[in-house]
């Protein structure tokens, strides 16, 4: 039968219909018999044509548009004349049908797995209740303890591992992937090295080892698979690169705070003989940054376009769309944004509200109650926006004036500063490694271990562990040299854990699901046999 082919039966080709039946107003009775003259004997795989009696099997199949069916299953029992068999009397097999003993066809314990292996018991018993088939959740939990783990038997030459929550911060698991199948082969219940080492010997063959930088699976691995080359995460590296760097800066803390607070201080005031400069509000402020960033990248459009580049290699390297590259190329000046203006209920209301402004009131509350006389529907927040955005900035109107905001020093945000180097912070950054010169060789190593990892370049790693020595990060080079091979295996391999915390996010949907209620041997089966 094709893929995919639906039929009235459970199997055409070994039962027939016999006669089909209402029975009562709510079900349907099938009456079935196998469809072969013959029954083939299970041990000695012989034909045979003498019937030594017949039974009949009650079996439950799938419903039709929600109405249950009854299959009442004819079933014949066949002598053995081969002299050298053992079995003198067996009962045809009908394994497309049912299985031997079952209570169901095979069909309906199909649908009951998918069932089951996406929603678990009592959810799975659910939704088969609404879809005609009448299971309890222990029922379906007893169906899935009896399906088999697949892949827990597997050896894969590439194994990622790390390690999973059962209680963040109290109790952990480990998950074992192939990383070139994409699959979950085994669970463990705890991440300890013994349980780790324990099925590694069960299981040989491994050749690589992807991991986290947790000595326990070290240990195991070393213990139980010698021969595999163990490959440290790379992102786990830059993790460890940025903790490193943020235990670094922790005993430089007042540096930090007054940088900040130079680079947040204003500018010397202008002479009273001066004209008043206003200051931007917070929003101004953003916008010019905005400004300056667009214009940056049009003259750098426009430079490149004299080096005779296309359009496509120019949006590759500045990281823009090829339809802002083409309007730029055909533009004379700088494009201008437009100033937005969105029209609201209030506008309706403008003449008034410019009365009441020349009179002297400047009270939101008291305007929006004095509109809402005149049939305003609008909430106060609405004409408190519209009067600030009609009436100009603050300064203007002599009221206070937002401040720009304060660069954060906080030295988890100062080493991300580091290792991403925005332009909004070039000349906090300028001003923290001029007060320290450790900072600017630390943040220096920094940058550059995060390069030769993300670029792979093998070559400088040992340049770089000896110059980081002379740093503040010469602890985490330390360690860094313990776990030598592995670290020098990520720069020079393509195996990460990447796909491992993929599965443990899957993992982690299907245990909320449990509710914590289930064991971990249905944990283990469901996260096995998930799609």
């Amino acid at each position: 039968m094709p893929m995919g082919q639906r039929t009235l039966l459970p199997d055409a080709e070994e039962v027939v219909l016999d006669s089909l039946k209402t029975v009562g107003c709510d079900s349907l009775s099938m009456v079935l018999r196998a469809a072969r003259m013959t029954g083939l004997c299970p041990r000695c795989c012989r034909s045979s044509y003498r019937i030594h009696s017949r039974y009949q099997r009650k079996l439950a199949d799938l419903p039709w548009e929600g109405i249950p069916v009854r299959i009442e299953l004819r079933v014949r029992r066949f002598f053995c004349d081969s002299a050298n068999c053992e079995q003198r009397i067996f009962t045809e097999r009908l394994p497309h049908t049912a299985a031997s003993y079952a209570r169901q066809t095979c069909r309906l314990g199909k649908a009951l797995d998918r069932i089951v292996m996406a929603l678990g018991g009592a959810a799975g018993s659910r939704l088969a209740e609404q879809l005609g088939i009448l299971a309890s959740g222990s029922t379906l939990l007893r169906q899935i303890r009896r399906k088999s783990s697949v892949g827990a038997n597997l050896s894969p030459r590439v194994l990622g591992i790390d390690d999973w929550a059962w209680r963040k911060g109290h109790r952990y698991g480990t998950i074992l992937c192939d990383l070139e199948a994409g699959k979950v082969v085994d669970l463990l219940p705890d991440r300890e090295a013994d349980t780790v080492a324990q099925w590694l010997h069960a299981h040989p063959g491994t050749e690589i080892l992807s991991r986290d930088r947790a000595s326990a699976y070290a240990e195991a691995a070393r213990r139980a698979a010698p021969q595999a080359v163990q490959v440290a995460d790379r992102w786990h590296l830059l993790h460890n690169l940025s903790e490193a760097l943020r235990y670094a800066l922790e005993p430089h803390h007042r540096i930090l705070a007054q940088a900040a607070a130079q680079v947040g201080k204003p500018e010397k005031p202008p002479s009273i003989s001066a004209p008043s400069v206003p200051v931007a509000t917070r929003s101004a402020l953003l916008q010019q940054h905005s400004r300056e960033r667009r214009l940056g990248l049009y003259e750098q459009v426009v430079d490149l376009v004299g080096r005779g580049m296309t359009q496509g290699q120019i949006a590759a390297q500045l990281g823009i769309g090829r339809r802002t590259v083409r309007r730029w190329m055909h533009s004379d000046v700088f494009p201008e944004r437009k100033p937005a203006h969105r029209s609201n209920s209030v506008d309706a209301y403008t003449n008034f509200l410019d009365q009441r402004w020349q009179q002297g009131c400047h009270n939101a509350a008291e305007i929006w109650r004095e509109l809402r006389e005149q049939g305003f529907a609008g909430q106060s927040g609405i004409v408190r926006s519209w009067l600030r955005q009609r009436r100009g900035p603050r300064s203007e109107r002599g009221e206070h004036v937002a401040k720009p905001p304060r660069m954060r020093s906080s030295p988890r945000h100062v080493a991300w500063l580091m290792l991403t180097e925005p332009d909004t912070a070039r000349s906090y950054l300028e001003e923290v490694y001029r007060e320290s010169p450790l900072i600017a060789a630390t943040a220096s190593a920094a940058r550059e271990f995060a390069r030769i990892v993300r670029s792979r370049d093998s070559a400088a790693w040992p340049d770089w562990l000896q110059s980081a020595q002379t740093t503040a990060l010469a602890n985490f080079a330390v360690h860094l040299m313990r776990d030598h091979d592995a670290v020098l295996a990520a720069l020079k391999m393509p195996w990460s854990n990447g796909p491992v915390e993929g599965q443990v996010h899957r993992l982690k949907l299907i245990k909320r699901q449990m509710y914590g209620r289930a064991s971990f041997d249905l944990l283990r089966i469901r996260v096995l046999n998930a799609a």
